[in-house]
């Protein structure tokens, strides 16, 4: 069989630091944080009052009927939909809509809806629930909306492996057009958890950072020995993936090749990341692509900020690169847009078609305080301007031990 190139034509984002890749990436490069005190009439009841959150007024983009019946996860995962395609100039209706689809990562789904159906039953005493709770809280609720609005008659595939989602839903679509069982595939992935509910069951974990006194929007610190944790985020990204001939021959403006994908699970630990899970991953990626570890020019670490995570990736990277992993440079964007969970690769993801459209490596914000067993070049605090940047790398590490790597190359 010969395998097909994939093209990256469109991208879409919602975010806490800005709902188009532009001011996104700007808003990176920058070292601004979207990270701040949560805005929520629960957050009293918090311990964690901070959080990432996207400013999406849903009453800008839809109905007050379709609002009302769209989980936020949906929405944004919708919006984000409409921009990527505008964005890649596709006519839709000149599609073969049997041959095109939608993979979409999530990790917590419809939390908002939910949450909301618990409080009515349990606080609220409620006798019935609002007729569309279980269509708005499906976790294939977002794809399948998706779909609907735009006619897709492929493959409508959701992923669910927590933090790695949306990066296994691009690499996934990526394998469907590769193979020749689609032409055309929408991928990303979505996540609205900041509801009461969720953040609670996080704060149980023990997992997330302390609010920093000075800066709450420095409260995550990938990478620095005064890290605490994560900080939870909302928001979507999707991106458009076509055959490369397809992609030509109709004239799109190709933003990058999706050269390489690696997945993997590590086998060992629910929560405890190991470092030959992700170098296998990484590995996997590389041979996938046939690429030599030297032809990577940047990776975008998972990167959570929590203690043993950020030591473990580092390691990995050492495995695989070996002494080159110190001249690689490797930066976290979650120090400024958090911790999107099931939509974190996919945002990522577009955080590296951006660096290689800018030749630009957005930093890892906060890290004042280097931690001796974190001794790569992280891109600490502020942004770098590079030129030749061909080949990226985007890593995305999970709960349950799912790994998904994804490498994109500059055309």
């Amino acid at each position: 069989m010969t395998l097909r190139r994939v093209a990256v034509t469109g991208q879409g984002i919602v975010s806490p630091l800005g709902n188009d890749p532009a001011a996104f990436f700007a808003a990176l490069m920058a070292g601004q944080s979207g990270i701040r005190r949560l805005q929520a009439d629960f957050v009293d009841q918090l311990d964690c009052r901070i959080a990432a959150q996207a400013d999406f007024d849903p009453l800008q983009h839809y109905t007050r009927h379709q609002a009302s019946s769209l989980d936020r996860v949906t929405q944004f995962a919708l919006f984000a939909t409409r921009q990527s395609i505008a964005s890649a100039g596709i006519d839709m209706a000149g599609l073969d809509l049997a041959r095109t689809g939608i993979c979409l990562g999530t990790g917590m789904a419809g939390a908002g809806s939910l949450d909301d159906a618990y409080a009515r039953l349990y606080r609220d005493n409620a006798s019935r629930l609002k007729p569309f709770t279980v269509l708005m809280a499906m976790n294939s609720a977002a794809a399948s909306q998706i779909a609907l609005e735009h006619k897709l008659r492929g493959p409508n595939l959701t992923y669910s492996t927590a933090c790695s989602s949306s990066a296994v839903a691009i690499g996934e679509a990526f394998r469907l057009i590769r193979h020749g069982y689609a032409d055309t595939m929408l991928a990303g992935g979505s996540e609205a958890l900041l509801t009461y509910g969720t953040i609670r069951a996080w704060e149980a974990l023990r997992t997330l950072a302390k609010e920093d006194e000075s800066d709450p929007s420095a409260s995550c610190k990938p990478f620095s020995a005064n890290r605490s944790g994560l900080v939870l985020g909302e928001g979507a990204a999707i991106v458009v993936l076509e055959d490369w001939d397809r992609a030509q021959a109709r004239g799109a403006n190709i933003l990058a090749e999706l050269v390489a994908y690696g997945s993997g699970n590590d086998g060992a630990h629910i929560t405890q990341p190991s470092v030959d899970g992700q170098a296998a991953a990484m590995r996997a990626a590389l041979a996938d692509g046939a690429l030599a570890p030297e032809a990577i020019g940047y990776v975008n670490a998972h990167g959570t900020g929590t203690v043993l995570n950020d030591r473990t990736e580092t390691e990995a990277i050492k495995q695989v690169f070996g002494t080159r992993a110190y001249q690689i440079p490797v930066s976290s964007t979650k120090s400024m847009h958090g911790h999107l969970m099931g939509a974190a690769g996919a945002v990522e993801f577009v955080a590296c078609l951006q660096a290689l459209a800018k030749q630009a490596l957005p930093p890892t914000r906060n890290l004042t305080t280097p931690d001796p067993e974190c001794d790569l070049d992280y891109v600490a605090n502020t942004g770098r301007q590079v030129s030749g940047l061909e080949y990226v790398m985007s890593n995305s590490f999970a709960f349950g031990g799912t790994s998904a790597v994804l490498v994109a190359r500059r055309t």
